[in-house]
């Protein structure tokens, strides 16, 4: 699948503008003659230092917006799990997601999706074992919890899966964060839905069959990387007010949100 160049494109402005930083930080630590470039660096306006600041966190916390078929999300990445951060930005940019129905849904626990045999009726019973042909290592960090709005990888289980790999591209988001406490240091963590929880409520209410899918379809219309500040546009200079927001891409069964076994 052709990787979407709007990402690429704002990857590249995010690379133009941090060496325009880096440049300016240069030449004013130069023009301080023997100062240090840690000098330079305190001596800049307030105002650039925020700009800077924010721009580093938006390049390795990137946001996304969810559009689904019951509203829209938007969700942050976390920057202490960078394999799994990067693995969806690089989905995002394929288009991976679009037209993907959330498959498994459980009110007052999670809500499931991102398995490309969704795409297809005609795979039903097999919903749920898709995925691209890896897995992504486990990035467990303490402060990431179940909360609602938490966005985790699905995987297989333990047995089949004793690393706790998590799925290429399968996640769930956290309803009811009682419900799910215990998937804490078990389930990656990686970001976190920071507008529309009321859309993780209007999905979780869907009506389900026994299987936990819904009867009506629920699907991912689109997820487009969220930007910030004026458009950069080829040749022209950065500055520290443009925020772009991506970092660069890189290369379930139980009564968890996991793959099932056989499942990528």
């Amino acid at each position: 699948m052709k990787p979407d160049m709007k990402i690429f494109d704002m990857m590249k402005r995010t690379a133009l503008l941090l060496a325009v930083m880096s440049a300016a930080v240069a030449a004013f630590s130069c023009s301080c003659g023997h100062g240090s470039r840690a000098k330079a660096e305190t001596e800049l306006d307030d105002s650039t230092k925020t700009a800077l600041e924010m721009e580093r966190k938006r390049i390795e916390e990137p946001e996304f917006d969810i559009l689904t078929s019951l509203g829209k999300m938007r969700v942050r990445l976390y920057s202490r799990t960078p394999k799994h951060r990067d693995n969806f930005v690089k989905l995002v940019s394929e288009k991976y997601y679009d037209g993907l129905r959330f498959h498994r849904v459980i009110e007052d626990f999670m809500i499931q999706t991102g398995d490309p045999y969704s795409k297809d009726m005609a795979m039903v019973d097999r919903w749920g074992q898709g995925g691209p042909d890896y897995t992504v290592p486990a990035e467990f960090v303490g402060e990431y919890v179940h909360k609602k709005g938490a966005l985790a990888a699905a995987r297989k289980s333990d047995m089949a899966n004793p690393k706790k790999a998590s799925s290429g591209s399968q996640f769930y988001i956290v309803h009811n964060p009682e419900n799910c406490s215990h998937l804490d240091g078990q389930y990656t963590v990686f970001g976190e839905v920071i507008d529309g929880l009321d859309i993780i409520d209007r999905i979780a209410a869907v009506p389900v069959d026994r299987y936990d899918r819904p009867y009506e379809d629920v699907m991912i219309i689109s997820i487009e990387p969220v930007q910030y500040g004026p458009k950069v546009t080829d040749g022209a200079a950065a500055g520290p007010d443009t925020l772009s927001v991506q970092s660069e891409a890189m290369s379930s069964e139980v009564a968890e949100p996991a793959e099932k076994d056989g499942g990528k």
